[in-house]
């Protein structure tokens, strides 16, 4: 019997060189190959999907006009890029959701920081943030249009306030789910509360944050289009209102498209911090 366990010098990043196993290298390009065949897969299931779209809008199975099909959303995509207005629209909402996002984020994770502080702040303001979590942000958009006005500063502050209860509440409840052995064994040893949040609870909730950054990410999206359905003159909110107004389906599902695009690819953003973060931690 031969031992096909030879060991196998790999060199990663940092310029370190790891021995391995032939087995753990063959077991490696399994996961490489699985994880390619998921690919190849996703992208067959899409190709599909637009390939039918297209034949049935030809074959009249569906009415093109009501449904549009791929080919006129190209010509409607391609209209676009050549006067300007595509990567116009595209700008304006996709600042407004990294502003939102990032505010939504930030002030969210501060509040659950401040709820963690203060228990006696946390048991006063909980019923409020239940009821703010069970209530339909949208219905806030008329009163945001009358206190701050219309313009992206609105919008802005929709998508605040849909991502802003989600992430306090998460994050707090994360906080509450840190091993509490080690909160008593810094406390022991004499750390005050600042270094117990820096060495346990923040590092501790990594995956809680992220997960909560995740969810924002749709919340975001969200809070803009529906503040550009209600008060936005430019961006894909807009491009959507405006299509359906004068049955320019094409250019609803373009617009439909682009933001299921950059929402796909601003939650991998968000999950290539999330590998960096658990890899520093």
């Amino acid at each position: 019997m031969f031992n096909n366990d030879n060991p196998v010098q790999v060199t990663d990043i940092g310029g370190e060189t790891n021995t391995i196993s032939s087995d753990h290298r063959d077991f490696l390009a399994r996961v490489r190959r699985k994880r390619i065949y998921v690919r190849i897969t996703q992208a067959a299931i899409l190709i599909f999907i637009f390939a039918a779209w297209e034949m049935a809008a030809n074959a009249r199975i569906i009415d093109p006009f009501i449904t549009s099909q791929p080919s006129r959303m190209l010509q409607t995509l391609v209209n676009l890029h050549r006067d300007g207005s595509l990567y116009m629209h595209i700008g304006y909402t996709l600042t407004e959701t990294i502003v939102g996002f990032l505010a939504g984020t930030i002030v969210g994770i501060f509040m659950a920081v401040l709820l963690w502080w203060s228990e006696f702040l946390a048991r006063v303001l909980e019923p409020y943030l239940v009821v703010l979590n069970s209530l339909p942000k949208i219905a806030l958009g008329p009163i945001i249009l009358v206190w701050i006005g219309a313009g992206p500063q609105a919008i802005i502050a929709m998508a605040l306030i849909i991502s802003l209860v989600v992430t306090t509440i998460g994050v707090y409840n994360g906080f509450r789910e840190v091993d509490h052995d080690k909160i008593k064994l810094l406390r022991t040893f004499g750390a005050t509360k600042l270094q117990i949040l820096e060495k346990v609870m923040l590092p501790a909730s990594i995956s809680t944050i992220v997960s909560a950054m995740k969810i924002n990410v749709g919340l975001a999206w969200v809070g803009v289009i529906v503040g550009e359905f209600l008060v936005s003159k430019a961006g894909l909110g807009h491009l959507i209102v405006y299509g359906g107004q004068v049955f320019r389906l094409d250019l609803v599902m373009t617009s439909v498209i682009i933001l299921s695009i950059l929402a796909a690819l601003m939650y991998q953003f968000v999950s290539w911090i999330e590998k960096k973060l658990i890899n520093w931690n």
